[in-house]
């Protein structure tokens, strides 16, 4: 099947971008933009891998590029594109979501095919108007729709909304039999194997993206898998990370199961947005990261799509909702607002944020109508009015975390009341010390009380810690991430220990009152530890409701050497 493969480099980064060109089926090209140092994409993934952009050429009787490149790949992506075809000969531009990391180049595809026709659903071309500010000729496609490429490449349009963007479609070719998925099946992964072959070393990148992204569109998921089942698929041919071939059945088998168990959690938030204004969708899954922690499901839904009955069925059914505040001159906007509001009941939580689009609706006043109608606010509202920075994605993280925990109290206080038998007995038995967890990372910063920590290696030196999924620290506390571990003192923890352990609000500060320095690492020391000990995360594992990390240790120092650590004993073990 692989006729060629070609690997091009762009000389003003040496090894850093670099383009793979390669013959994947018949007249059909993989086009996959390889950014091998990229460290972070937005708040949900630290990178380990870097990541790819992949677009696809299909030459029928008509071209259509599938899907183009992130901004940073323009001239290297444009030489490639223009040694494969003349770009006037290409007659279609598939957009398969607008997300400037997949179409950060349509503006230059215009400007070379000025008569290209892009085709896309109807969101779709909305939202690319208002990013190229120039006329193009367009195509609207929907679920089913087809387009003839001649030479048998026919395309098949699959509806793939909220996936992750309100706009996705699928392409299916029913020639070649690849599905072009853009975001879905894909993962932050960057090497030299266009393919899966060796699906141990991607798996775990492979469930974290699904975690990130479509996690928090479950139901979304299981309706476009039902809409694919029935097309005979030999290679998905994901926006990220290598092309699905050998292991088509497993990864499609693992989205089914995982949502369906995200799909049934027994509770549920909704969030309302409106994705092509200010920072709405950035936000809006900032919070939905920090929800899915807690293991509540997501539901989250675009005001300029959402139907009438959509609305009032999904509040119906959700435990929470969160609003992200629309343009006060939409519409749709204010039709699934009213919506809403009729259809709420007290029982339920709330919470409200800005998006940062400059003519945000009054957050107050539904406010106030929310709070007349009896609901629980989660979080106090969360105010935008530039673009976000790290630390407001931390907040919103941290917002979400709140929502779900406030959610799920119940199931937690049920859980730990369940104290019956003599093995959770006997696990409380084993004891452990004190510590406080450090991390910084930029201008974000966190902090944890912990007493899962135990010495795991003496070469490397290395330290094993268990950290809750919900924790807010959890999201500095990935491989390459670097921390300090704090050891508490015995007869003098108290005050640390009643500080750390407070509930702090989104965002707040948890050093505020606390004397502390600056590691090597720029991790905070406690000036009042007994010892500390500077970390680098090398691995993580999932184990339920923890992750247990495993770091090397860089260099520590003993404070006062005469005094012991602080030790913990517990009566049980299903709750600290």
């Amino acid at each position: 099947m692989v006729a060629l493969t070609q690997l091009h480099q762009a000389n003003s980064t040496p090894g850093r971008l670099t383009i793979q060109t390669i013959e994947i089926a018949p007249q059909t090209t993989a086009i996959r933009s390889l950014d091998w140092d990229r460290e972070r994409f937005d708040i949900e993934f630290g990178l380990q891998n870097g990541t790819t952009y992949n677009s696809f050429l299909i030459q029928g009787e008509k071209v259509a590029l599938v899907d183009t490149s992130h901004r940073k790949f323009e001239q290297l992506y444009l030489e490639i594109l223009l040694g494969l075809i003349d770009p006037s000969q290409i007659d279609y531009l598939i957009i398969s979501h607008t997300e400037p990391d997949h179409s950060g180049l349509v503006k230059d595809i215009l400007k070379l095919a000025p008569s290209i026709t892009v085709v896309g659903a109807k969101i779709a071309i909305q939202f690319l108007e208002n990013m190229v500010h120039q006329p193009f000729k367009s195509m609207l496609v929907k679920n089913g729709d087809r387009l003839d490429l001649g030479n048998g490449h026919e395309l098949e349009f699959i509806s793939a909304p909220n996936l992750h963007w309100p706009d996705t479609i699928f392409s299916y070719d029913h020639k070649t039999g690849i599905l072009y998925t853009c975001d879905v099946f894909g993962m932050h992964y960057c090497d030299d194997h266009t393919y899966d072959e060796n699906f141990i070393s991607i798996e775990e990148d492979f469930k974290y993206y699904y975690d990130c992204l479509m996690g928090p569109n479950a139901r979304s998921v299981l309706a476009a898998l039902k809409r694919i089942e029935k097309l005979t698929i030999g290679t998905i041919a994901t926006g990220h990370g290598p092309l699905l071939q050998q292991n088509l059945a497993e990864c499609i088998g693992r989205y089914q199961s995982w949502s369906l168990e995200q799909a049934k959690a027994e509770t549920l938030v909704a969030i309302f947005y409106a994705e092509d204004y200010g920072y709405s969708d950035h936000l809006a899954h900032s919070i939905a990261h920090g929800i899915t922690k807690t293991n509540v499901a997501v539901e989250l839904v675009d005001f300029n799509s959402a139907e009438p009955q959509e609305v009032r069925e999904l509040v119906a059914q959700a435990s929470g909702l969160i609003i992200a505040m629309p343009p006060q001159s939409s519409i749709a906007a204010h039709a699934a607002l009213s919506t809403i509001l009729a259809a709420v009941h007290h029982k339920q939580t709330i919470g409200l944020f800005e998006t940062g689009g400059g003519e945000d609706e009054p957050i107050y006043p539904l406010r106030n109508k929310f709070q007349e109608l009896g609901l629980t606010e989660a979080f106090p509202p969360i105010l935008v009015k530039e673009i976000p920075t790290p630390a407001v994605e931390q907040l919103c993280d941290e917002a979400g975390i709140d929502m779900g925990q406030w959610l799920t109290r119940d199931r937690t206080i049920k859980q730990i009341k369940s104290i019956n038998t003599d093995l959770e007995k006997a696990l409380g038995r084993i004891s452990t010390g004190l510590y406080i967890i450090t991390a910084k990372k930029g201008e974000i910063q966190s902090a944890m009380f912990a007493s899962w920590v135990t010495q795991a290696s003496l070469n490397p030196l290395g330290v094993a810690i268990a950290v809750a999924k919900e924790r807010a620290i959890e999201s500095l506390m990935h491989v390459g991430d670097r921390f300090v571990l704090n050891v508490l003192e015995d007869g003098n923890y108290q005050g640390l220990m009643k500080h750390f352990l407070k509930r702090f609000a989104p965002g707040a500060d948890r050093f505020a009152g606390v004397k502390t320095y600056p590691a090597t690492n720029e991790s905070p020391i406690l000036a009042e530890a007994l010892a500390y000990m500077e970390c680098e995360i090398t691995s993580r594992m999932d184990c339920g409701d923890h992750w247990v990390i495993y770091s090397t240790v860089q260099t520590g120092r003993v404070a006062k050497v005469n005094s012991l650590t602080a030790v913990h004993h517990r009566k049980f073990g299903n709750h600290y």
